[in-house]
């Protein structure tokens, strides 16, 4: 039985070992202590606080196998980016060139160092054990935490957005940053990366070029990349195209990883939520439908618990096993979202 909630203190050395494994892949999960310690200690003021608008609250959660108490994922949200530290981005536009005398008028892709998604909900930190990674974990990692949104959407921005990893090559480098991101910060990408995740990440606006990057400037490889996902990471986008996440052009400053944007309230787990009063006792046990499955969760915030089960919102019914980790007693409300899988 796998379970989504959030962290706390006694998850620290899990969340190293996922640090650890992630191998800096990811800026929100540097395999730094002090910081994960303050991720956790994060979560649990923002999880008390009743803030009735966005603010600089994060939430972190784990992937629990509760038969074995192992953790074996993390996620986050982080309700409003660029407020305490700038958040930057490279976005994708034209400028024109002309000569009226030659009769000339050339319009070349370029990329402009900005701050356009400060102010924005940001979905993080979403990473699974390598032999833990399968489509039903992944879904319930991602989508709870949009259940959990959903329980005050008023501490959330109007836009939410997520980042993924760009493209690397067969030496595991990011032909983008080779291209250009090293001849200005004179230091590899996983440290500049490590930078940025323990937030000493001034250091951008000093180094960056500050005026437009002329993409037919870059090498080949460089451009083929842009706005494009790693391959280990495509499947991720595509499951959030379904939930309503859209790429606009905007790309991460290090390794041009895709940037993609949604209106929260309009996405999918959110939109298609509704309530009900489950009984509590014996399921059945029929093998269910793939359009049976759903997100089913509890309404309390501080401690919020997630689960990805058969459920029959006609007929709702939870087995006294999954109550229970919900934290439910009898007459409880949850809140359920319908989830398609794939296989």
């Amino acid at each position: 039985m796998l379970i989504v909630r959030p962290v706390t203190h006694n998850d620290l050395p899990a969340l190293e070992r996922l640090a650890i494994i992630c191998g800096g892949r990811l800026t929100t999960l540097p395999a730094n202590r002090d910081h994960l310690s303050s991720i956790i200690s994060s979560t649990q003021r923002s999880l008390k606080q009743l803030n009735h608008e966005p603010g600089g609250e994060s939430f972190h959660f784990v992937l629990e196998n509760q038969a074995t108490q192992e953790i074996i994922g993390v996620s986050g949200i982080e309700a409003i980016i660029g407020l305490k530290w700038p958040f930057y981005n490279y976005r994708t536009s034209s400028v024109v060139h002309a000569s009226p005398e030659l009769q000339i008028h050339n319009r070349i892709p370029a990329l402009h160092l900005c701050q356009d998604y400060a102010g924005s909900t940001r979905l993080c930190t979403l990473f699974i054990d390598p032999q833990h990674q399968q489509e039903h974990h992944y879904q319930l990692l991602s989508k709870a935490r949009l259940l959990f949104m959903n329980l005050a959407l008023n501490r959330f921005a109007e836009r939410t957005i997520v980042e993924l990893q760009g493209v690397l090559n067969n030496e595991g480098k990011s032909p983008f940053w080779e291209c250009l991101g090293k001849h200005f910060f004179s230091m590899d990408i996983a440290k500049a990366i490590y930078l940025v995740g323990i937030n000493s990440n001034a250091f951008i606006a000093s180094l960056m070029p500050q005026y437009p990057v002329y993409v037919p400037l870059l090498s080949k490889e460089a451009q083929a990349t842009l706005g494009k996902p790693r391959e280990d990471v495509t499947f991720n986008m595509e499951l959030l195209k379904q939930e309503g996440f859209q790429h606009r052009g905007y790309m991460d400053i290090f390794d041009a990883g895709p940037t993609l944007e949604a209106d929260t309230k309009k996405l999918k787990t959110i939109s298609n939520s509704q309530q009900c009063q489950p009984a509590i006792g014996e399921k059945a046990t029929q093998k269910p439908a793939a359009k049976h499955w759903y997100l089913v969760s509890n309404h309390l915030q501080p401690q919020y618990r997630c689960m990805l089960i058969p459920f029959n919102p006609d007929q709702p019914v939870l087995s006294e096993a999954e109550a229970s980790a919900l934290l439910l007693s009898k007459g409880d409300y949850v809140q359920y979202s319908s989830v398609q899988l794939s296989r």
